[in-house]
């Protein structure tokens, strides 16, 4: 449980009211990703939502189920990190930005060359490109997703090349739900099957073709997967 020195306030504005929780802003990230990697013993600093949370000033349970439909912390918390924000201070916000921002070089480096030399762009290029191109770091935005705006900012900087790959998968419908949160960004053609499964086209890095079917078969245990020609 993180303490409530280094915790951060979550809040979510609804009907004229604020309901707030006390976050590690460290594991916001690695929660969003996957709910169960983290507890709410670990994520949470107190088991509570609160109006105010400095001043102790708590919802009633008609509020809470008004707002949330139920009193049950846990669908509170998703709510709460899903659709409110979160108050960083400078300092937290320019370590987690830069972390992030770290992330996201090293994956560029890692999945991509320059197409001239046919070897992979120092570390320190890349991040003198990111600059001129004044690139901006979501600090609560997976790296993943902020890679490919990274390298549309840097394709008219630097010569960029990947080598991709297209994968079909089909999973259940039940697994719709956290799966398209997952997909959607790199989504190419989707459709529903006559039996209710969910079938569903990406083209991702070839670099990343292993831990992309890893993380949908964690959502979807049953899933299917074929690579495209």
């Amino acid at each position: 449980m993180v303490s409530l020195d280094d915790a951060v306030t979550a809040r979510l504005e609804k009907g004229g009211k604020r309901y707030e929780i006390l976050v590690d802003p460290d594991l916001v990230d690695k929660w969003k990703k996957d709910h169960d990697s983290v507890t709410l013993d670990d994520l949470l600093a107190i088991d509570e939502v609160w109006h105010d949370a400095k001043n102790g000033d708590r919802p009633t349970e008609e509020k809470m189920i008004g707002v949330f439909g139920t009193c049950e912390l846990s669908v509170c918390v998703e709510k709460i990190l899903t659709d409110g924000s979160i108050q960083l201070t400078t300092a937290q916000r320019k370590k987690m930005v830069a972390e992030k921002r770290r992330q996201i070089i090293n994956e560029i480096c890692s999945l991509a060359i320059d197409p001239q030399t046919k070897l992979p762009h120092p570390v320190v290029r890349v991040e003198n490109a990111l600059d001129e191109a004044r690139f901006s770091v979501d600090p609560f935005k997976p790296y993943e997703t902020q890679v490919k705006d990274a390298v549309a900012v840097l394709r008219p900087l630097i010569p960029l090349s990947f080598t991709t790959v297209k994968l079909a998968f089909k999973i259940p419908g039940t697994n719709y739900g956290p799966v398209f949160a997952m997909v959607r960004e790199d989504l190419q053609r989707e459709e529903w099957l006559a039996n209710g499964d969910w079938a569903f086209t990406v083209e991702v890095p070839a670099g990343m073709k292993n831990d992309y079917i890893a993380k949908v078969g964690k959502r979807a245990p049953d899933v299917v997967v074929k690579e495209l020609k």
